[in-house]
């Protein structure tokens, strides 16, 4: 990393250092408040004009002892002056709150990396919950790093002395004495996070004190201890002109079926069973009544999904989220809707599984469960967002096909884009796309399974519209008339016709684009949350002069029908994901290529060194 020292106008004494990039990483338990630390650093950043990507890290455990391994909560980020994609392979300053905390964080610490301890947890109770044999802060075992003891915790209650909350509360706020050493270092204004305070804890002027009067306790021991003999300074990005803000996946998930409600002029509504990590789009829709919005907090997965399919039978925008498991349990539901070709959305934002698995981590491998997880041939479309801002186009897109389509369509998010987060531009209404929703209501010639001459959709009756009283279900349809029917020749007709109208779809979805020269020696195709970690690989190997290119998918149900054409350009096709393969397999089996597989299924994104070090092997 390049670095310029400056001369900070304000204060001569301190000496500000221009940098390009900086990744954060704060950690603690998970009643630390690492996830409201990290946060609003991010929005601090974001106000600035960094270009932002953060990757927050929640443990499993709902109430992990205090102290142990299992309870550590983190929260990382990248914040740069230049475009980024990627939260960072490796921080190189992190925040450890106890010993827990450093011990499970500092082998990501780059060598020669900033760290701050807060030195009042390291006791021997700590320790020995954390494995800790000896101190580290004290035995000379962090001398790869630049360390920084301070006494956080009792620094916080000497700042709080007088202060009429309780002992506990008062506890609580460290999480923004550790914030305001890091705004002091890192050159950030604390007016942003004053506002937020005041915004959430308004109804309460001692805990709105109490917080900002820690956050600049922090600040001004960073300024006036100069423990930091160095503060550091980075740039706006150039990002280009329009409005934005920061948001997560699940936030821009939840705007964009409410925007597509609005195009389609049709209410949305979602019924679903709280999950991890989809719960949150429950939530921020809940929010959103006033744009007749209908939320349904269900009892299990099945009467979760039932219900949508109700919502939809009676023309509404049917959506129904889960993750993994709960796509287990809503099947045979899934094949209902199929059968009565009702245009129900699935989310499915992926974890680590099976079963249980990593509740609180990253995973994409639900693919061959979208796309074949039912009884008997059960085709749906699928898309998949690729950041956290592209969430809000592909959830337009979703229900954009699946009513065009009167079929049920897969939105296949994962916890990496769910819970990350980055700088969204706020797009124009004229850049939207037209969705017309057409219901039936002309009797004369009516059958439930006319099929439109293009996209063989049926046409959408809304209950209760005189004279196109029919029937459905999940018994075999009789083509057209849609009557019961156990004729071989009716049954095979139907489940090729079922298929086509998902591959017809391709004539909606746009071609693939190449990042890159259009042949080469290596092809990286992706999907899902893998863009960031693979473009920016790409972009690295590009700048050397290697032949390499990117693709991404974005629609993987049925595939952009120029993808066979764009892997027969390339020597050697590379597809790098959160799986053992899943979409590597489908390619192979349906274009012949022998592409090459390259998986991981840690829980956690891809960093992009180990993208560019397997590209390598191949150039």
């Amino acid at each position: 990393m390049s670095a310029t020292t400056i001369e900070d106008p304000v204060k001569v004494k301190s000496p500000i250092e221009e940098i390009e990039t900086v990744t954060i990483r704060f950690a603690g338990d998970s009643g630390d408040g690492m996830q409201v630390t990290g946060s609003q650093f991010t929005s601090t950043a974001a106000i600035i004009g960094n270009d932002i990507s953060t990757l927050p890290d929640f443990p499993a455990e709902i109430r992990a002892p205090a102290g142990s391994l299992p309870g550590v909560s983190g929260y990382q980020l990248n914040f740069s002056s230049r475009d980024i994609r990627t939260p960072g392979d490796e921080p190189q300053v992190l925040v450890a709150m106890n010993p827990a905390a450093l011990k499970t964080n500092l082998p990501d610490l780059e060598k020669g990396g900033i760290l701050v301890v807060n030195t009042d947890e390291f006791n021997a109770n700590n320790l020995k919950k954390a494995g800790y044999q000896s101190n580290p802060i004290e035995d000379g075992s962090l001398s790869s790093y630049r360390l920084f003891k301070i006494p956080i915790t009792s620094n916080t209650l000497k700042a709080l002395e007088g202060s009429a909350l309780p002992f506990k509360q008062q506890d609580r706020c460290k999480n923004f004495y550790a914030l305001g050493l890091m705004y002091w270092l890192y050159d950030r204004p604390m007016e942003p996070t004053f506002k937020w305070i005041g915004d959430k804890f308004g109804a309460k002027p001692e805990v709105v004190d109490a917080n900002v009067q820690v956050l600049k306790a922090g600040y001004n021991y960073a300024d006036t201890t100069e423990i930091f003999t160095t503060h550091y300074h980075v740039g706006k990005a150039t990002i280009k002109p329009g409005k934005y803000r920061n948001i997560t996946g699940n936030e821009a998930t939840a705007i964009g079926f409410i925007t597509a409600s609005q195009l389609a002029e049709r209410p949305l509504f979602y019924g679903s069973y709280p999950i991890t990590p989809a719960s949150d789009i429950l939530h921020e829709l809940s929010k959103h009544k006033n744009f007749g919005v209908k939320t349904f907090q269900a009892e299990d997965e099945i009467a979760a999904i039932g219900s949508a399919i109700g919502a939809s039978f009676a023309g509404h925008i049917g959506l129904t989220g889960t993750s993994g498991p709960g796509v287990a349990l809503k099947s045979e539901a899934i094949g209902l809707a199929v059968m009565t070709e009702l245009p129900l959305v699935i989310i499915d934002v992926q974890r680590g599984g099976p079963s249980t698995g990593l509740p609180t981590k990253t995973e994409q491998a639900d693919l061959l469960q979208a796309m074949f997880g039912r009884n008997s041939d059960c085709p749906v479309g699928i898309v998949a967002p690729s950041t956290p801002g592209d969430c809000f186009i592909m959830a337009i897109e979703a229900v954009r096909l699946a009513t065009k389509y009167m079929a049920p369509v897969f939105y296949l998010s994962d916890g990496y884009i769910a819970n990350g987060s980055e700088p969204w531009e706020i797009p124009s209404l004229d850049s939207l796309p037209e969705m017309k929703v057409h219901f039936r209501t002309e009797v004369e010639g009516f059958f439930p399974y006319l099929r439109d001459e293009k996209t063989l959709a049926r046409p959408w009756a809304i209950p209760g519209t005189p004279g196109l009283e029919h029937r459905i279900g999940g018994i075999e349809k009789q083509n057209i008339t849609g009557n019961v029917n156990y004729d071989p020749e009716n049954h095979d007709f139907m489940v090729r016709l079922r298929a086509e109208k998902i591959e017809r779809m391709q004539q909606d979805i746009p071609d693939i684009e190449i990042y890159g020269a259009p042949t080469g020696k290596v092809l990286v195709l992706g999907w899902g949350s893998t863009h960031g970690a693979i473009t920016t690989a790409v972009e690295h190997l590009q700048e050397q002069g290697q032949s390499v290119s990117s693709a991404h998918l974005r629609y993987l149900n049925p595939f952009p029908k120029n993808l066979g054409d764009v892997l027969k350009g390339f020597e050697t096709v590379i597809i790098p994901e959160l799986n053992l393969g899943q979409l590597a397999m489908l390619v192979r089996a349906r274009f012949l290529v022998d592409a090459v597989s390259f998986s991981q299924v840690k829980g956690k994104p891809f960093k992009v060194s180990s993208l560019v070090n397997k590209i390598k092997e191949y150039l």
